[in-house]
């Protein structure tokens, strides 16, 4: 294996910051979501607001914890920078392989994540239809 240097931890700079920019815009459009649907389940209780607010729930949480994984990535990538530095190459290898199995996790919850979203766009479109239907 090829030493690790100080640029092969840093090209993920930009991918994890763009990254955590998207799951950033997530988060909020959901947070603008969950706002509008609560104030029209205290309008109006219905069942279809219920179900789509315990799943903006879950994807909440899935978005959460991809910003965690992602940003632990970073600052694991940071570390191995740091550790490189001071010459502890063997540390930073294992530290680095750290942080890109974060990477992975995170995007392994936003693969998840989009599964739920299509599904939920479905089931929405769906109630759309049967409208249209009657």
């Amino acid at each position: 294996m090829e030493a690790l240097t100080l640029t092969t931890p840093a090209l993920l700079f930009s991918a994890i910051s763009l990254i955590m920019l998207a799951y950033t815009n997530r988060f909020l459009a959901y947070a603008a979501i969950i706002r509008n649907l609560s104030d029209k389940y205290l309008e109006r209780q219905e069942e279809v607001l219920i179900r789509q607010i315990n799943n903006l729930k879950l994807r909440l949480n899935l978005t959460r914890w991809m910003q965690i994984f992602g940003i632990s990535s970073l600052l694991l990538c940071v570390l191995t920078m740091f550790l490189i530095y001071v010459e502890q190459q063997a540390l930073a290898v294992w530290i680095f392989g750290v942080a890109l199995l974060l990477l992975i996790f995170s995007l392994a919850l936003l693969i998840r994540e989009i599964q739920i979203s299509t599904r939920a766009l479905q089931h929405h479109l769906q109630d759309v239809e049967n409208q249209i239907k009657d």
